[in-house]
C-alpha cells in the first residue's frame, strides 16, 4: 500500500503554540497502526507543488505578519488548491490557515488580506488590539455517528462570520466570534479551527477520523483505526474537560 501523504504547508511561518505537532500526531497514529506516512512541505515560493498527489493538506497558525508575508504566495495556489480539495484531499487548517481559506482576513489596522475564497466566511479583527477570544476552549463536534468533546487553547483577534457549516458547538470560550455559539468550519473533508494546543495531541478520536477518512478514500474500502493504547490521553482529557465545563 501506498504511504499516507501529508503536504505541511509553510511549516517555518505557520507554527504557533506547537501547531506542527498536528503532523507528528497524525503521523505517529498512523505509524501504531503499520501506516506508512511521508510528510512534503510547501515553503515560500516553491513552484513545484503537487496538491493532489497527497492524501492530507496541513496549514498551522500564524500571526498578521506571516499571513500578510505568503498571501501572495497562497493565491498563486489558488487552482491548484482548489482542485485537490474537490478531489477530496483532506484539509486541516488551524487559525491563520483557517482564516485565509475564507474570502479575506481584515486585520487591526484594516488592512485587508484576500483569502483564496475556497469557502463563503470572511474574518474582520477588532480594532482594539487588546480584545481578543483567548483562552481555553470546549467544543462539541459529530465525528461519524458519536457527539465529541475537542479541547484546544483559542488566541484570536480575527471574528469569524458567514459560517454555514461550523465545527462544533462552543461550550466554554468563545469560538468564531466573542461569545458565539458555534466555532470553526467543517466539510466531509474539511476541518477548519481556531483550536491550538496542538489540536490532535488533546484530541485523539479527531487524529483517528481523519486517518479513517484518508485511508477509506486511498483503498476504496471502509477503514476503522484498530484501537492503540489511549489511556493516558484519555485521563487528561477527562480531568481538563471536569476543569473547564465545571459550572
Amino acid at each position: 500500500m501506498d504511504k499516507l501523504k501529508i503536504l505541511h504547508m509553510y511549516p517555518a511561518m505557520l507554527d504557533l503554540y506547537g501547531d506542527s505537532g498536528n503532523v507528528e500526531i497524525l503521523s505517529y497514529r498512523c505509524r501504531m497502526r503499520g501506516i506508512e506516512t511521508e510528510v512534503f512541505k510547501h515553503d515560500l515560493g516553491d513552484k513545484n507543488t503537487d496538491f493532489s498527489s497527497v492524501d492530507i493538506v496541513y496549514l498551522g497558525g500564524g500571526a498578521d505578519f506571516e499571513q500578510q508575508l505568503l498571501a501572495d504566495d497562497l493565491l498563486a495556489l489558488k487552482d491548484d488548491i482548489r482542485k485537490a480539495y474537490e478531489s477530496g484531499v483532506y484539509f486541516l487548517m488551524i487559525c491563520g490557515g483557517y482564516q485565509l481559506m475564507g474570502q479575506y482576513y481584515k486585520d487591526s489596522n484594516g488592512k485587508k488580506i484576500p483569502g483564496l475564497g475556497l469557502f463563503d466566511y470572511y474574518t474582520v479583527a477588532s480594532t482594539n488590539k487588546r480584545e481578543r477570544c483567548i483562552g481555553n476552549i470546549v467544543v462539541e463536534t459529530k465525528l461519524g455517528d458519536e457527539n465529541y468533546k475537542v479541547i484546544g487553547f483559542e488566541n484570536h483577534g480575527g471574528q469569524t462570520t458567514n459560517v454555514t457549516s461550523p465545527f462544533g458547538k462552543v461550550l466554554a470560550g468563545n469560538g468564531n466570534e466573542f461569545a458565539s455559539s458555534i466555532e470553526g468550519y467543517t466539510e466531509k473533508n474539511v476541518t477548519a479551527t481556531y483550536l491550538h494546543g496542538p489540536l490532535l495531541s488533546k484530541n485523539p478520536k479527531l487524529a483517528d477520523h481523519i486517518i479513517s477518512y484518508c485511508m477509506t478514500r486511498k483503498t476504496g474500502s471502509a477503514y476503522t483505526p484498530a484501537p492503540i493504547n489511549d489511556k493516558l490521553e484519555d485521563e487528561c482529557r477527562k480531568v481538563l474537560l471536569e476543569r473547564l465545563l465545571k459550572k
